[in-house]
């Protein structure tokens, strides 16, 4: 997925909703150590400064260096590059070495990934025993009725645009995505735990929600406008006016395990 989050960072940065904070500590009274977790696919460190707060250290590392510019700093977070060149050798010594790792996340990007490849690394990395991986997403967001039908319409329109196949388990919650790791009672393969993100936004906030992805980008780049005037005017009118903020519900899913 290298470059395809590149050109919208900043939007990414500023539409994209935030993980409750309920999530982390879930999370981190799972593992049986606290001093170094590793957020894969980081982005601009959404996740990874959650993740801050519960462990001594975090390795945080994507694909695209226009996210990683955009990152908030930390005393306790460590930013690092790892192109797609990068050997699984090579990135298991960047991250921490094997058997090292107390907490693997992955927030809203595990669809993307090679699968095998990353599984095979984080079973590397992590501690033993004790050691946990979470991945979750979120796809709908539930607004009103009258909001939701125009927005599935316009959804369903940028289907033709995402690039990669394996984009279906985000669509599909992560029913189906493998996930060969021992249940620790946040969701396993095939049973994904459901989970919501509540935010208020305002209609521009939901907008830049819907540029940011990488679908809108992907079909820009073949000559078409997936959000063009007239949508964002219907959408707007659904909304109940630019004006107007908005409580909105997105709707999340997560799997967790352990080797």
């Amino acid at each position: 997925m290298a470059g395809l989050f590149d050109k919208q960072a900043d939007l990414y940065l500023d539409a994209r909703p935030n993980y409750p904070s309920d999530w982390f500590s879930k999370l981190a009274n799972l593992t049986d150590h606290h001093a170094l977790a590793w957020d894969a696919a980081t982005g601009n460190g959404q996740a990874a400064l959650a993740v801050a707060d519960h462990y001594e250290r975090v390795i945080a590392t994507d694909l695209s260096e226009s996210q990683l510019k955009l990152a908030t700093p930390h005393p306790k977070i460590d930013y690092r590059h790892t192109p797609s060149s990068m050997t699984d050798d090579e990135l298991v010594e960047l991250i921490g070495g094997e058997n090292s790792v107390d907490l693997i996340t992955v927030a809203q990007a595990v669809h993307w990934f090679d699968l095998p490849k990353f599984y095979a690394v984080a079973k590397r990395v992590l501690r033993k025993p004790g050691g946990i991986i979470a991945v979750w997403g979120y796809n709908d967001v539930v607004v009103t009725p009258e909001f939701d039908a125009v927005q599935y319409r316009f959804h369903a329109q940028t289907l033709p645009y995402w690039k990669y196949p394996n984009i279906q388990h985000i669509f599909d919650s992560y029913e189906a995505l493998p996930f060969p790791f021992e249940s620790v009672g946040m969701g396993s393969e095939g049973k994904p735990l459901k989970l919501e993100m509540p935010k208020t936004t305002s209609f521009e906030g939901i907008v830049r929600m819907f540029r940011s992805w990488s679908a809108i980008v992907t079909a820009k780049e073949k000559g078409v406008e997936l959000l063009p005037e007239s949508m964002v005017k219907e959408l707007e009118a659904a909304w109940g006016g630019s004006d107007r903020i908005r409580p909105v519900v997105y709707k999340a899913f997560m799997i967790a395990g352990k080797v």
